[in-house]
């Protein structure tokens, strides 16, 4: 469960903008990643559920942004968002496409704090 040291870095990156900024608590932190980052929501939410406690986020509402996966076709030059990587576009059947989006890594992209 790679979930578990996601969590431990994004804590510690809260830690230093806390140092750095002069805040004492999280109320809620936003995240984004792509669909196929390999992170598995429920286990995040676990996992920041448990390392969270004792520090300054915990009790923080946690939400996540799941970035979908996105081809295009060299073909037809179109984008399309779908549920998995495709060989094939899906409007002219071309086999020459490119994944564009949904690989995402993990980010921390807002925090609200007091």
């Amino acid at each position: 469960m790679h979930e578990l040291s996601l969590v431990a870095s994004i804590l510690d990156i809260i830690e230093d903008y806390a140092v750095r900024e002069g805040f004492d608590q999280v109320k809620s932190l936003r995240l984004s990643c792509g669909k196929l980052s390999s992170v598995v929501p429920q286990c995040l939410q676990f996992a920041f559920e448990v390392q969270s406690k004792d520090t300054r986020a915990e009790g923080a509402v946690l939400r996540l942004d799941i970035q979908p996966v996105i081809i295009h076709c060299l073909a037809c030059d179109k984008d399309f968002e779908v549920d998995h990587f495709e060989t094939s576009c899906p409007e002219c059947g071309g086999q020459e496409v490119l994944l564009t989006g949904g690989t995402e890594e993990l980010q921390l992209i807002e925090l609200d704090v007091d």
